[in-house]
């Protein structure tokens, strides 16, 4: 029977434990199993379900089973009936684990969809994915980095339809055999495995209508035959959005008084067009061994019209004058990449060796054009100046990676492995006052930045289980070794600066079970983290907005440690509570300081961070057609250090949480309303104000339960807009506000077609995602 799925419950109340599909042959194997007593179910399309006898599990011995017959759907059979009563969150020693099955409402919708359903996680209508507050969170499928922007992630995930995950593992401080690069977590989408022949693919597409119209297109399809597994997905969207910013700037004298203002309002309206492609073939050699090839690529497209209009003040609030700032430009993005990877089983207990290659080619370039028109209170224009730039770059990334997987007798395993990345960028501005339609050199502006980078990493990790007492360790080094190039020009020297540096991250986790059945667990666990500074940041370029706002690059710019302690008690999947110590040294964030009447931002390192977090996780169904998943979290951010203004010293306490209630309507109809909110807080030279959003949606599944209509709504009550002031600049103060296009309202189709919707999921590969991520 292949392709039958075997699901392994406990006897005394049929929790389920695992499953598994069985092997070409029809066998099966369960592993590292407590001592219990156990019931098999086995299903298969066409037959009837099976059930065992009890079957006892006791010192670790060896359990051989007969074989199980099953019996045609049209014939009759008296068999014990079962009912599978799986968790929807579990409390893992090194994760948490988000059942998809679990919630009826998963039914007959996307990958992007379970994500933001999930406790914890916040999808906004950009699609940027933050993870209890965090944003930069890497998302891995199968454990495998997507090496994707994020409009390419969210394209993607768009077209997986749920029916194909399994699980969804959340990891706030992940284990050793992850990069030790980010702070924000891994969230980690498992799909399901099984060997249904035959063609299969999923439709889908969207238009949504916010401030301007958005729409996007995609395709998921896959194709199993003997040997090969091929798939592909491909996917278009178009984004126009819009934006608004204010900032308000108050210049002080010695006393602080105010000697003049600037209200800068800047309207940011860009187009996006974007092509991408994931395709790629898995070869099974064998029951045991398999081969795969991977190519991803993506095409980036858009162009803005953004003026900004700046207008001065006098001391005694009267106009001065007003700054109209045109800028245009139009910029593309190529990406190219290639993986090729390699899986060995070597036996059914788990022994395992994994080996991934990638290659990496991102080309980029811009065109820009600034118009800066100066005019007195009676609209007389006095000056006017044009300045044009031309910004090509390139990056190379790769990668090579091994993993191995080692099951020890008594409930033990021991993982190693190995990492190599090298990456090349290479940058350039080239910047052109126009005086009377001629072009000349701005030396002063232009610039070109070389980087090259190799991170060598080794890891080891061993867990242990003994009954109700579980432990792991694990132990990663990472090498990393920096040169980077600022050539010179006609009026300016070139300069450069080296960086190696080797470091420890360990991490390590207990889990104790204060009961017999497991339902009354504690988590304790502390890790190391590094956060290096993305290429562009150790870019020391000059990008203007207009004439009093400008971005520029830190190339001493140091990377960021952090320690993590937590502490988590959890009751079954009703809640989970958390309470999270967090210390971070060199902390990366956004600064501004001033240059005469210009604002600055660039990346710095501020000092220490200091964070306490106490968090609440719950999920409980209220009735059967309604389910309910909150997320709860206060937490106080301290920053003290060196700053440009003397010393910082800046605390502040933020309530924040997120929430999904799904309610079933029908077999055919459901709803859903969501939302998250925070109370504004204290990041690093910024004190930010309360926002917040409430979602909801209505889907009806149509065409056999095949294909699917949604209709969502976003920001309902147009409560977000993130807003705050800007704290410790030298005889300045300042203030801004965000309006954004985030009340959108989307309408989604999909349509599943083909041989199943339990497809045979590729397996997902690459070793440079951590390195990708830093690229965009």
């Amino acid at each position: 029977m292949d392709g039958a799925t075997v699901i392994l419950l406990i006897a005394k109340d049929s929790t389920v434990v695992t499953s598994q599909l069985v092997g070409q042959d029809g066998s099966f194997a369960f592993v590292n199993l407590k001592d219990n007593t156990y019931l098999i179910k086995v299903t298969f399309i066409g037959y009837k379900n099976y059930v065992s006898s009890n079957v006892v599990v006791s010192g670790q011995k060896p359990v051989n089973l007969p074989a199980f017959a099953m019996i045609p759907a049209g014939k009759t059979l008296n068999a014990v009936s079962v009912t599978a009563k799986k968790s929807f969150v579990e409390q893992k020693i090194d994760r948490t684990v988000v059942n998809v099955g679990a919630l009826i409402s998963n039914t007959g919708t996307n990958a992007l969809e379970v994500l933001q359903k999930t406790p914890g996680v916040q999808v906004d209508a950009d699609g940027n994915i933050t993870f209890k507050g965090k944003s930069g969170v890497l998302v891995m499928i199968d454990d495998k980095p997507t090496y994707l922007s994020a409009t390419q992630l969210v394209t993607y995930l768009k077209s997986l339809p749920a029916s194909s995950l399994d699980q969804i593992e959340l990891m706030d401080n992940p284990p050793a055999k992850y990069d030790a690069a980010g702070n924000a977590g891994v969230i980690n989408i498992k799909t399901k495995k099984n060997s249904i022949r035959g063609f299969h693919a999923v439709l889908g597409g969207d238009y949504a209508q916010g401030f301007y119209g958005r729409n996007s297109e995609n395709i998921n399809m896959n194709y199993r035959v003997n040997k090969v597994n091929l798939f592909a997905n491909l996917g278009y969207d178009e984004q126009r959005t819009w934006r608004r910013l204010e900032i308000d700037r108050d210049y002080l004298d010695a006393n602080g008084n105010t000697t003049s203002s600037l209200a800068d309002i800047s309207y940011f309206r860009p187009t996006n067009y974007n092509t991408n492609i994931k395709a790629g073939m898995d070869f099974y050699a064998s029951p045991k061994t398999t081969w795969g090839i991977v190519y991803t690529g993506a095409i980036e497209r858009d162009h803005d019209n953004s003026p900004v209009y700046s207008l001065l003040y006098g001391q005694n609030a009267a106009l001065d004058s007003t700054i109209v700032t045109n800028n245009t430009s139009q910029n593309k993005f190529n990406s190219n990449g290639i993986n090729l990877n390699y899986t060995h089983k070597f036996d059914s207990l788990g022994r395992e060796l994994t080996f991934d290659l990638d290659y990496i080619h991102d080309a980029a370039g811009g065109n820009q054009q600034f118009v800066n028109n100066t005019y007195l209170p009676d609209n007389t224009l006095t000056n006017s100046t044009m300045l044009t730039d031309n910004l090509p770059a390139y990056i190379n990334i790769y990668s090579a990676k091994s993993d191995y997987s080692h099951p020890l007798p008594g409930k033990a395993k021991f993982e190693a492995g190995i990492k190599s990345s090298y990456v090349n960028t290479d940058n350039a501005a080239n910047y052109f006052n126009v005086v009377n339609g001629v072009s000349n050199i701005d030396y002063n502006s232009t610039n070109r930045f070389l980087y090259k980078e190799n991170i060598n990493a080794a890891y080891a990790n061993f867990n242990k289980n003994w009954g109700r007492f579980a432990i792991q360790t694990g132990l990663r080094v990472e090498n990393t070794n920096g040169d980077g190039h600022q050539l010179g020009n006609a009026e300016r020297a070139d300069s450069s600066f080296i960086n190696h540096y080797t470091n420890l991250f360990p991490t390590a986790y207990f889990s104790y079970n204060l009961d017999t059945a497991g339902h009354h667990v504690l988590v304790a666990s502390y890790g190391r983290r590094i956060g290096r500074p993305n290429y562009g940041s150790l870019n020391p370029f000059t990008f203007f907005v207009d004439e009093f706002t400008q971005f520029s690059g830190n190339p001493f710019l140091r990377p960021q440690f952090t320690d993590n302690y937590k502490l988590a008690y959890s009751y079954r999947s009703l809640f989970t509570l958390a309470l999270v110590y967090n210390y971070t040294t060199d902390v990366q964030g956004e600064t501004i300081h001033r240059d005469s009447d210009v604002f600055i931002s660039t990346q710095g390192n501020i000092g220490s961070q200091k964070t306490l977090d106490f968090s609440v996780t719950t999920n409980f169904a209220p009735t059967k057609w309604w389910t309910v998943n909150l997320y709860a979290e206060v937490y106080k951010n301290t920053y003290q250090g060196a700053f440009y203004t003397g010393y910082l010293n800046q605390t502040g306490i933020t309530l924040a949480g997120n929430g999904n209630n799904q309610f079933t309507i029908s077999p055919t109809w459901s709803a859903e309303l969501s939302g998250f909110f925070d109370t504004g807080g204290t990041y690093g030279q910024f004190v930010t104000l309360p926002k917040g959003m409430l979602n909801g949606a209505i889907q009806k599944k149509i065409l056999n339960n095949k294909g699917s209509l949604k209709l969502t709504a976003q920001n309902m009550l147009q409560s977000f807009s993130p807003s705050g002031t800007i704290t410790n600049i030298v005889d300045a103060r300042a203030k801004f506000h965000n309006t954004l296009d985030t009340r959108v309202v989307t309408l989604a189709f999909t349509y599943s077609f083909g041989q199943s919707n339990n497809i045979p999921q590729k397996r997902e590969t690459g070793g440079a995602d951590s390195e990708q991520g830093r690229a965009h």
